[in-house]
């Protein structure tokens, strides 16, 4: 068995590692989970959404919509790269109403955490990037 092979059934965690490493803001730790577990499984597209989450947390907008649209283009029925797409556009001010559009299409997914990040990505849009102008940024 080779060393590589002993490591395989830990890709799993590997990510989830990564996932949390991003939460907490230490991109050296996300980075390093992330490859570690691309390493393991080139095929599988979730440390390619793990990327993608770490810039959309670094709000570099434009390289999450990169990592979020290789993800599709490899697996169209990612979910949870759809919403995290949608919610990058939606942050884009040329994107706006195209990230709107993918986060209400994501409303439909099978996967309820995927329709729950939706919904409240949505709002989020709502309430805070296509809020009305007024005094000192409050809403009328």
């Amino acid at each position: 068995m080779t060393t590589i092979n002993k490591y395989k059934e830990d890709f799993i965690l590997l990510v989830e590692a990564g996932f949390i490493a991003v939460n907490q803001a230490d991109e050296d730790a996300a980075m390093k989970l992330f490859r570690a577990a691309e390493m393991l499984n080139p095929d599988n597209v979730l440390p390619r959404v793990g990327f993608g989450y770490l810039h959309l947390h670094k709000l570099e907008l434009k390289q999450a919509v990169k990592a979020f649209e290789e993800v599709l283009e490899r697996d169209p029925q990612n979910d949870m790269a759809k919403a995290f797409l949608g919610l990058s556009m939606s942050m884009m001010p040329n994107s706006i109403e195209k990230g709107e559009k993918i986060l209400e299409q994501t409303l439909k997914s099978k996967d309820p955490m995927v329709k729950r990040l939706a919904d409240t990505a949505i709002d989020f849009v709502e309430r805070f990037i296509k809020k009305p102008s007024g005094p000192a940024g409050k809403n009328k």
